[in-house]
């Protein structure tokens, strides 16, 4: 992702209870959020701790992904079946830099 222009992160950090139908989900969402208005990118890793970090233009299309009715539905499922706990922080990124050593 490179963009001159400020943006905002989602950044979703969590601990599973159980994986069982996690992943499908997970990649059901991320196909459904690259759909939205204003969807900018994502990164995520999961080991022990789950770390996934969506990228976006504004607060007001985050606030419209929250509310999406299947993502409002994931959401329940990972509360009830998923998540042992998760959290959330909303960031603005100001500035971004990289490394890359690849050619």
């Amino acid at each position: 992702m490179n963009t001159a222009k400020s943006y905002y992160a989602v950044i979703f950090t969590s601990k599973l209870k159980s994986n069982e139908g996690y992943s499908a989900m997970a990649k059901q969402m991320e196909t459904l959020a690259k759909t939205q208005e204003g969807f900018l990118g994502i990164d995520s890793a999961r080991n022990d701790l789950g770390i996934t970090v969506s990228y976006w233009k504004s607060l007001e299309v985050i606030a419209k992904w929250k509310a999406n009715s299947s993502h409002l539905t994931a959401q329940n499922k990972g509360k009830d079946l998923w998540y042992s706990w998760y959290k959330v922080r909303v960031c603005k990124v100001e500035r971004e830099y990289n490394f890359d050593s690849l050619p």
